[in-house]
């Protein structure tokens, strides 16, 4: 589509143009996609079942993992469908006041879940190497002051990075290549200096997952380092620490990726990039219920009392 003049008028209907270049093989990307859905969807929604209604599971480590699965379940909720949708039928328009929510609440999410894995290490950490005290810290009273700057941080900087989007004048096109709306893409479009947004967008990225992810490496660090000193045998603390380690591994894998391509000169295909950015909302959603149901005992052990339940039922 032609662009705009700068004193003429600024779009407000975008086009969401990822993977185009393939033609009418972009159909078929429906069905892996829809796949990941609903093993995203459905693995959560058990994790959840699981945690609410066993008292078994209702310790601060396993509330902390039943959040996790809350936020992997909502997170693809907010872009999945409507990529579905354009897959399928081409409905791939969507108002810049959709793409400015889009944004924020995959971006808000998103910032929750490097989060919420450093709250997790903070539990970690008191129960190895503060046992004694591991209660106190960990009631809900004392644990919300190290939940309440985190909390206003995500929400404060994801909050003034759309307000800055959305004052900008979109006037070179209105065609963004990717399956959603996000930032450096909406971004892009923009006529006038967007100095500003760029610094912002990168602050964003340091000072949340990044900052998130220095502060678990430490805690880590002193609780393998606590464990090796004290000679106990806490491998059970520690293969939980390593299946947050996977998680993280993962996670900062996929959203590194999608922030180094968009934002620096590379050779990676657009649809690499797509397909990598698509992956960051999605891939970790689906991953984690997993990780945490095979390598975490007591969730292990109470779903397959549920499934033998189930199937005693259905006999």
């Amino acid at each position: 589509m032609q662009g705009l003049t700068p004193e003429n008028s600024s779009f407000t209907i975008f086009q969401l143009n990822g993977f185009y270049s393939l033609g009418e093989w972009r159909r078929f990307l429906f069905i892996p996609y829809l796949l990941m859905f609903l093993l995203c969807t459905t693995a959560n929604s058990i994790l959840i079942f699981l945690i609410i209604s066993r008292r078994s599971l209702h310790s601060p480590m396993f509330v902390l993992i039943g959040v996790m699965a809350v936020l992997d379940l909502c997170m693809p909720m907010f872009a999945v469908p409507n990529m579905l949708l354009s897959f399928l039928f081409d409905w791939n328009q969507i108002s810049l006041v959709g793409c400015l929510m889009q944004i924020f609440w995959v971006q808000f999410v998103g910032t929750f879940q490097s989060t919420l894995l450093m709250w997790m290490a903070l539990d970690r950490f008191f129960a190895i190497c503060r046992p004694l005290s591991y209660h106190k810290h960990m009631q809900i009273t004392n644990f919300m002051k190290f939940v309440i700057v985190p909390v206003l941080r995500n929400g404060l900087m994801n909050i003034v990075l759309i307000y800055l989007a959305g004052k900008l004048h979109f006037c070179l096109k209105n065609e963004i290549d990717h399956c959603f709306c996000e930032h450096m893409g909406l971004v892009q479009l923009a006529c006038q200096d967007t100095t500003v947004n760029n610094i912002l967008g990168l602050s964003v990225a340091l000072l949340i997952p990044t900052a998130d992810f220095i502060f678990i490496t430490i805690s880590y660090a002193i609780i393998f380092t606590s464990v090796i000193k004290s000679g106990k045998s806490n491998w059970k603390a520690i293969n939980t620490c390593v299946t947050h380690i996977i998680v993280l591994t993962f996670s900062l894998i996929f959203v590194l990726t999608a922030f180094v391509s968009y934002r620096t000169r590379n050779y990676v295909s657009p649809n690499s990039r797509i397909f990598i950015s698509t992956m960051y909302v999605l891939f970790p959603c689906c991953f984690n219920p997993i990780i945490y149901g095979v390598r975490t005992k007591e969730i292990r052990q109470q779903f397959l009392k549920l499934f033998n339940n189930v199937k005693v039922f259905s006999q």
